[in-house]
């Protein structure tokens, strides 16, 4: 298969990525816009909670727990893709130091007291909203994300941009991983500022390879009919089942931010 032919395969498959995990669970047969609609709802209703009901995050992180039981994600793939919110935790551990106000000692250190509430509401809004963006990614598979944002009736465009936008990127990842192999076969090795022109150069050789790519790859939809907009194969529904299934985790965690503004 040449470039052209790998670039078309990029583009029309429906490839899982990297954070999907297949399964044939209950959570993996919902359809992809009740799940979307799920996740949202969900994230909205934990940064609704006030940071001081400490228990309600907890109970946020049990239900999370059960729907990742329930769709047989194990524990250390999904904590393991939690690393993502590093530079957050990050920031959040700078608050207490940084933050102005009423001070407390704590291990010999002074730190602030809204500096500490705020950063234990990055952590934990933070962390469960990453949770469950996870869980989403790892029950459903790209075109079917996409799918549900067609469903749900996201502006055209920006469903197509981010189509390209993820699937391109396929592409220009195997581009670069075929110019480090040709470069690695030649015994070139970077290991300091002298190499730094080599690697320069192969950033613009790949910008070019990319743009060309790009038009080929435009060119090649023009001549299929492509006109602005991409046709709809599959029609997503879903079934009242199928939604109360979908907003059980919502529902749960709404009952529970009640109780936390309440008590």
């Amino acid at each position: 298969m040449g470039a052209d032919g790998g670039t078309a395969h990029a583009f029309s498959s429906g490839g899982a990525h990297r954070l999907y995990r297949h399964g044939h669970s209950p959570v993996h047969a919902l359809p992809p816009h009740t799940k979307l609609a799920a996740v949202f709802a969900f994230v909205v209703v934990v940064v609704s909670t006030p940071r001081e009901a400490m228990w309600a995050f907890a109970a946020y992180a049990a239900l999370l727990a059960a729907v990742a039981s329930v769709a047989r994600v194990p524990a250390g793939f999904l904590l393991k893709r939690l690393l993502i919110e590093v530079p957050f935790v990050a920031f959040a551990v700078l608050m207490p130091f940084v933050a102005q106000g009423e001070r407390v000692d704590v291990l010999g250190m002074s730190l602030s007291v809204n500096g500490l509430w705020g950063a234990w509401n990055v952590l934990a809004k933070g962390t469960l909203g990453v949770a469950a963006s996870v869980l989403l990614a790892s029950t459903t598979e790209l075109r079917e994300l996409l799918l549900g944002l067609q469903r749900l009736k996201l502006p055209p465009l920006l469903v197509q941009i981010a189509s390209f936008m993820i699937r391109y990127g396929d592409v220009i990842t195997d581009e670069m991983r075929r110019m480090r192999i040709a470069r690695e076969s030649r015994g070139f090795e970077a290991r300091g500022i002298r190499h730094w022109g080599v690697l320069a150069k192969s950033a613009g050789a790949l910008f070019i390879r990319s743009y060309e790519r790009g038009e080929r790859v435009h060119l090649a939809m023009v001549s299929r009919g492509y006109a602005g907009s991409m046709p709809v194969i599959d029609e997503v529904t879903a079934s009242r089942a199928q939604w109360s299934y979908a907003l059980a985790l919502p529902c749960a965690a709404f009952a529970v931010c009640l109780l936390g503004w309440v008590l």
